[in-house]
């Protein structure tokens, strides 16, 4: 059994609504080659690969999982391919994680693409997951879906409008330094509250691109990592949960959670808290990079994952403590708000968040990052994953 797992190479394409000059397996090879040229490996060297892909119905092609294989040199090592809506990536690299922990692998490839845009109607496509019965009359799909949430959260905890708009204003500011990101610039809170209501509180610049691209993750064991990288990104805790799909089944009087403070970030930060032996994330984690596709889901998740109590999160960040050089820097890379390629958003979270940690995240570093955090959620916000990588073996 390998205890000790780390993140050697990352390597992401540029992420846009469109790439009319590549196919999907071109893409997804463009990202491998440019996180095993990261990791000082060749294809050779890796013994296991997940692919980490949503619905293929977005670009049309069925499995192009079995199509990347001879593109991303995955022939003759074991393949598994994994599918938890939009946390899938967090899922696939708990997946390579496992494959080294386990010790059924000293590598692991972690590679996936999305062409989101490729669909007309990629709401459509998501809106298949309700219950055809139930639900489907009611137009209910995951912008309207998250809009319950956050109106949930807003009637609980005060939460206003633009101080959701200022997270889009900061996501967009930090996205200028990512050279990957897909929306990025300067932006005001007045631009945000008049772009074109989508669902009440979120208008369009709440919410995240439908993005196209790549992401590869190299994960390796302790001796290849020390042998092959400076300073590897090691594993410390991974936590993961899932809850039932139906919406109706996660509120009212039966139950103790809130819909609008996703407890279940609560449970799985709470075991990978523990594998990391943190106690007090605001102290001990410098950069979190949070799966958040909407400007209002920042605010819970910040106070499910431990970082303050719940309805603080809003007025830290007025106050800049999740800005770049604020008490936690959240979101350097301008994440999922800037870029959201379904299937493998939560792999970027995960590869942003080890740069941090491996000190090559360019203009985007935050200094002295000892532990940062990863995230992704997916389906009905049914799937969650949170993991802890930090600068040396715990």
């Amino acid at each position: 059994m390998n205890k000790n797992v780390a993140v050697i190479g990352t390597g992401e394409t540029v992420f846009r609504s469109h790439h009319p000059d590549k196919t999907y397996v071109d893409l997804a090879q463009e990202a491998v080659v440019a996180a095993l040229r990261d990791a000082n490996m060749e294809p050779g060297e890796i013994d296991a690969i997940v692919f980490s892909m949503a619905p293929t119905e977005f670009m049309g092609v069925n499995d192009a999982d079995k199509w990347a294989v001879d593109y991303i040199w995955a022939a003759g090592k074991p393949f598994m391919r994994i599918h938890t809506g939009g946390a899938t990536g967090g899922s696939a690299f708990h997946g390579g994680w496992l494959n080294i922990a386990s010790g059924q692998a000293r590598t692991c490839l972690v590679v996936g693409a999305d062409r989101v845009a490729e669909t007309p109607d990629a709401q459509h496509v998501l809106n298949l997951i309700w219950d055809r019965f139930y639900e489907h009359d009611f137009a209910l799909n995951t912008v309207t879906m998250i809009a319950l949430m956050t109106q949930r959260y807003m009637m609980l905890h005060g939460l206003t409008e633009e101080q959701a708009a200022r997270v889009v204003v900061r996501s967009r500011r930090n996205a200028i330094n990512n050279p990957y990101a897909h929306l990025k610039g300067q932006i005001t809170v007045d631009q945000v509250m008049n772009s074109r209501p989508v669902s009440t509180p979120y208008k369009l610049f709440d919410i995240c691109p439908r993005s196209s691209g790549a992401c590869a993750v190299v994960l390796a064991c302790e001796e290849i990592a020390r042998e092959k990288c400076a300073q590897p990104a090691f594993v410390h805790g991974i936590g993961g949960i899932a809850n039932t799909v139906f919406m109706g089944d996660r509120m009212g009087p039966h139950t103790d959670a809130e819909i609008g403070d996703f407890a279940e970030f609560a449970v799985a930060g709470r075991e990978c808290y523990r594998q990391a032996k943190i106690t007090n994330p605001l102290k001990e984690i410098q950069v979190a990079e949070l799966y958040d596709p909407f400007s209002g889901m920042q605010f819970p998740k910040l106070e499910a994952l431990g970082f303050c109590k719940p309805g603080e999160a809003a007025r830290l960040s007025d106050d800049g403590a999740f800005d770049m050089n604020g008490k936690v820097a959240v979101n350097p890379s301008g994440g999922t708000l800037c870029t959201n390629p379904i299937g493998v958003t939560g792999l970027v979270r995960h590869a942003d968040a080890a740069k941090q940690v491996m000190r090559c995240a360019g203009a985007m570093q935050v200094p002295n990052v000892q532990r940062a955090l990863a995230t992704a959620v997916g389906g009905s916000a049914q799937f969650w994953a949170v993991s802890v990588l930090g600068a040396d073996v715990i």
